[in-house]
């Protein structure tokens, strides 16, 4: 999925571990029928990072890490996949904000499993 793309600050490096699927921060969309998450394209962390980047001071994947949602790396990859659906808006490199469509989801007014991905 990453060949050729360069290293934009907010690297997907150290996804899919046995460590991350554990820890429910993996990018196996779903393959654990367990997660409770609202759409297949979803993990566990997901709401969490949205909560968070609700807060003005919360903007990056390194202060998402900080708040022991999840790692970095994977806080960014989640970041980049929250974007390709549009509940969050990339600022600049490394830089995230919620988008209207985000708090709309948090309000209980969006149903993920309906969005599609921006390719």
């Amino acid at each position: 999925m990453d060949e050729g793309i360069p290293n934009d600050g907010d690297s997907g490096e150290g996804r899919d571990t046995d460590s991350d699927a554990e820890a429910g921060t993996g990018t196996d969309n779903g393959a654990d029928d367990n997660w409770d998450v609202p759409a297949e394209w979803m993990t566990p962390v997901d709401d969490d990072i949205l909560e968070l980047m609700r807060s003005d001071d919360i903007f990056t994947p390194d202060h998402i890490a900080e708040e022991d949602v999840c790692r970095a790396p994977d806080a960014a990859y989640r970041c980049r996949e929250l974007t390709k659906y549009g509940l969050l808006e990339k600022l600049a490199m490394g830089m995230y904000d919620i988008t209207d469509l985000g708090e709309q989801f948090l309000e209980g007014d969006v149903d993920p499993s309906e969005l599609e991905p921006d390719e």
